[in-house]
């Protein structure tokens, strides 16, 4: 299914800021060895006020960043991610994982359980257990609450440093110029002491990260094994990339990570068929067009089952974004049939149809499909999708408003249903959807107006109205609990 992107933005000055503006080490678990030298970061943030922030971050984050809202790409990530988090202790809040387009190696933790990866990460991990390592580690700086940590440094140190940070963070986002240079004068007389902070969290993340990485079931070794390739790949580079920039690795952070992984013990851990898929999904469709090279193709043949289905996976991408659509159709179609269920295969023959309007194929085959798996918000938007392009958007709409009911948080499902809605000639439902889909970058005034519009076209009194309403109540107070973000 295709897929919506928001504007650009300068990810390396949110990353760098976010992780580079660390506190001091702080307890681990109690495999860790880790002195208790730290706070609780509860004098100067609850857990609610990180949450809340984390909100309000990540609306900004989706308003100016490239977020790749891949369904699939979404599901695995947080598939992934779920699994660590379940072995990760202190744990006191949701996580989420995110995608971001971006060629520069790097990963981020921030507010409120957010992780995001750079596609790239994809391209430079060798296994499955390369990628869960670098994702452990960010899940260890939430859970370490390292950013909270900083801002009660600051506070005892500097605290007029600490809010103008925040507020040149968001400038930033919003004007990447201005934002750089209240940046660079806010953070500049203390720059020193945060890269020493960096350096202690950092090697408090590997610690705690490659014990969550060891008992979700993936070789610890892959921690100090991808740090060694990019310090192997990088060592004469003039420009070293971001990850090394935000996250420093000086020797003592290398060889203790690897003498902890030994100490756990090497394992042989295949990577997953979806990981994969994944790895050349992310190549195909969000890199450059020769994302998948042709050797890479050859490799894969060569390889075990899972490694040449997945060979043939990445060939059907190729087709496919050279709109050789028959070709692609040739190869996907086998592999459908071999896997008839297969939410991967099932997505790419759907995006083959689409593109042929052929849209009553893929809605016959999604409908059996979506039988066995009911609950995949991958066949759901496929599905909805579907029905739109064949002008059943009646059922989309039906679809579509379960969809949104348990996935408030996804793009996809409210750009989806304002088109259905569009279909339809239903203008205050389109103006509700649309609504939703500007809270969620964080544009409450022009929510609030859309909904009011749409409050306002319908029958005074009627349940639509009061459904609005409601709405609009909502983000007004989420508009107030926002304020003392952008104040600073």
């Amino acid at each position: 299914m295709s897929t919506r992107f928001g504007k650009s933005l300068l990810a390396t000055l949110l990353s760098s800021t976010l992780l580079c503006s660390l506190a001091i080490p702080v307890i681990a678990d109690t495999t860790s060895d880790l002195p208790d030298i730290g706070t609780t970061a509860g004098g100067t943030l609850s857990i609610n006020q990180e949450l809340l922030m984390g909100d309000f971050y990540l609306r900004q984050l989706r308003s100016g960043a490239p977020l790749i809202y891949d369904p699939l790409l979404t599901d695995y990530v947080n598939s992934l991610g779920q699994r660590l988090v379940a072995k990760a202790d202190a744990v006191k809040t949701p996580f989420h994982f995110y995608l971001i387009q971006n060629n520069e190696i790097n990963a981020f933790a921030f507010f409120g359980g957010n992780v995001v990866l750079h596609s790239s990460l994809f391209r430079e991990t060798d296994n499955e257990n390369q990628l869960a390592s670098v994702m452990a580690h960010e899940i260890s700086h939430v859970t370490q609450r390292h950013l909270a940590r900083a801002m009660e440094e600051q506070q005892r140190n500097a605290p007029l440093t600490w809010v103008g940070a925040l507020g040149s963070i968001l400038l930033t986002m919003a004007n990447p110029q201005a934002g750089m240079a209240a940046l660079s004068t806010t953070i500049a007389g203390t720059q020193q002491g945060m890269i020493s902070f960096t350096q202690s969290n950092e090697q408090e993340a590997d610690r705690i990260g490659i014990r969550v990485l060891q008992r979700a079931g993936f070789d610890p070794m892959a921690m100090p094994d991808f740090m060694q390739k990019l310090a192997d790949k990088y060592r004469y580079a003039s420009k070293p990339p971001e990850m090394l920039l935000t996250h420093p690795m000086p020797d003592s952070r290398m060889s203790d990570t690897r003498s902890r992984a030994e100490q756990l013990g090497h394992k042989v851990i295949a990577s997953s068929q979806d990981y994969l898929f994944a790895k050349l999904r992310i190549l195909g469709m969000y890199g450059d067009m020769d994302g998948i090279s042709q050797f890479m193709l050859d490799e894969y043949k060569k390889g075990n089952a899972r490694e040449q289905m997945a060979g043939k996976y990445g060939q059907a991408i190729l087709y496919y974004k050279s709109k050789q659509y028959d070709a692609a159709r040739n190869v996907i179609q086998p592999l459908l049939t071999q896997q008839p269920s297969n939410v991967w295969f099932l997505d790419l023959a759907t995006d083959i149809d689409l593109e042929q309007n052929r849209a009553p194929q893929a809605v016959s085959r999604l409908e059996q499909a979506i039988k066995s798996q009911p609950n995949s918000a991958v066949l759901q938007l496929n599905l909805g999708n579907a029905y739109i392009e064949a002008r059943q958007a009646a059922k989309a709409t039906t679809l579509l408003n379960r969809y949104t009911y348990s996935h408030p948080e996804d793009p996809n499902g409210w750009d989806l249903l304002a088109k259905a809605a569009a279909d339809q000639g239903l203008r205050d439902e389109e103006l509700a959807a649309r609504a939703e889909s500007m809270a969620l970058l964080g544009r409450l005034d022009q929510a609030i107006n859309l909904l009011t519009t749409a409050s306002s076209s319908v029958q005074v009194g009627s349940l639509k109205q009061a459904r609005y309403d409601a709405r609009i109540d909502q983000l007004r107070q989420l508009q107030q609990r926002f304020k003392q973000f952008e104040r600073s």
